[in-house]
């Protein structure tokens, strides 16, 4: 915030998520903002609102429906809506359109407030985190604030203009932020695909270009070096599954247990470092259940379809520490751990994801199951190309994740940032009344003036 001026006179504005404000503001209630709106319409007359963190938008085709459709809140453009649950944290904003919502989120109708200042503002994270320091409920995670609770929440009261200065710099600068994100969006998604892409080259091609090569037989692979050969996954591994348990068996401590949501969404490639975050089962399940452990270089696969044409539908155990597979997993056992490493490579690679896809005769969602992984066509160079494929792949898919771990940081910078600017924004920690887009300022300056 250091290249934005502050206001030039202050006043302890008495609230505490506020602080100091500029001395020409006023503070009133929200309720002397907005007026609640609780009429009850369908769907079927009002299209059905998401709540989401990034504002209020049309409900999706794949958005999970209730039955509820005939008893929502009804919500037209310019109303303030937010989801009144704590899980939801940061779900708000001013509709762009009329609709309807989930009984669960709290409308409002805005009387003497800028609209578009109030979206910048009953979003900032102080604010936010204001909302729900007043929730109630009996689950130490999850409560609701109610809307009587909203309406005494102390807000700024200043000038329209000025409020729309505020809005108009935002709308400008968090532009600009957004912009930056995507690319960096974009940037990660091509080090993603660049490194599917050296992983199928060399565990379909090897190290060498040079060598002779043949058909390999298998319609998703080509040509193969001559001297490969061609198996079955049934003939290297022993096939297995986790723990048939429930969320509810999972605990704080005991045992680490990886189950199908860890694979999908955490921990994609491997497994060690992050175990400390895993829910646990009782040691009681050690005696009964020894099938279900891992060893070091053990693949464990979510049962699921969710991923299956990109990454992240198996994880590969790096550890020698006690872990359990869980529920909804599969666990692929190498009968030969020698090159362990070469096996998560193949396994990760498009053309042996191909084969899943068809094995299932093009059904869109499907389960994974030991008979598709066992009948799956694999190519093997000797086992010393394993391993010099091996090292090479953790070499340069190292290179790649740093690259992409250096664009998550900035990524996260820039939200970061994003954050701070919309809430020194709008509780007056920065002064953008004089405040000109480049562009404009560019087009006001005299030929004099530009040169001087």
């Amino acid at each position: 915030m250091a290249k934005y001026k502050a206001y030039s006179e202050y006043k302890d504005s008495g609230v505490e998520w506020l602080g100091e404000i500029p001395a020409h503001w006023n503070i009133k209630r929200l309720g002397q903002f907005f007026e609640e709106r609780r009429e009850k319409v369908s769907d079927k007359d009002y299209p059905a609102l998401s709540v989401t963190m990034q504002g209020i938008i049309p409900q999706l085709d794949t958005a999970a429906k209730t039955e509820a459709g005939d008893n929502r809140k009804l919500v037209l453009k310019d109303d303030f809506v937010i989801n009144s649950r704590s899980d939801r944290k940061g779900s708000a904003g001013v509709s762009r359109f009329n609709g309807s919502v989930s009984l669960i989120s709290i409308v409002m109708r805005p009387m003497g407030i800028n609209p578009r200042f109030a979206h910048y503002l009953l979003r900032c994270r102080p604010f936010q985190e204001e909302f729900y320091r007043y929730g109630k409920g009996i689950v130490a995670d999850l409560w609701s604030t109610n809307s009587s609770e909203l309406k005494n929440i102390h807000l700024p009261e200043i000038q329209f203009s000025e409020s729309e200065k505020i809005t108009i710099f935002l709308d400008h600068e968090t532009a600009k932020i957004d912009n930056l994100i995507e690319k960096q969006h974009q940037l990660i998604e091509l080090l993603k695909e660049k490194r599917h892409a050296v992983i199928s080259h060399v565990v379909t091609k090897g190290l060498n270009p040079d060598v002779p090569m043949k058909d390999s037989g298998v319609e998703w692979v080509g040509e193969m070096p001559s001297y490969w050969r061609i198996s079955k996954l049934r003939y290297m591994f022993n096939f297995g599954k986790g723990l048939t348990i429930t969320k509810e068996n999972l605990q704080d401590e005991g045992i680490p247990c990886i189950s199908y949501g860890e694979v999908h969404s955490k921990y994609g490639f491997e497994v060690s470092p992050k175990l400390h975050s895993l829910k646990c089962v009782d040691e009681k399940y050690l005696k009964d259940n020894s099938g279900s452990l891992l060893s070091k270089g053990d693949i464990i696969f979510a049962d699921t379809s969710e991923d299956i044409d990109g990454s992240g539908n198996f994880s590969q155990l790096i550890t020698d520490d006690i872990v359990f597979a869980g529920y909804h997993t599969i666990i692929a056992k190498p009968f030969n751990r020698k090159n362990w490493r070469f096996y998560a490579y193949l396994l990760d690679c498009k053309e042996l994801r191909t084969q899943v896809r068809h094995a299932v005769k093009g059904v869109k969602v499907f389960s994974i199951t030991q008979a598709i992984l066992r009948g799956l066509s694999i190519w093997l160079p000797t086992d010393d190309e394993q391993e010099n494929i091996a090292k090479f792949l953790d070499q340069e898919t190292t290179k790649i994740d740093n690259l992409l771990k250096k664009q998550q940081q900035i990524i996260q910078l820039l939200q970061e940032r994003r954050t701070a600017l919309i809430s020194a924004a709008v509780t007056g920690k920065i002064d953008v009344r004089n405040w000109v887009a480049p562009g404009e300022q560019a087009k006001a300056e005299s030929p004099a003036e530009a040169f001087a």
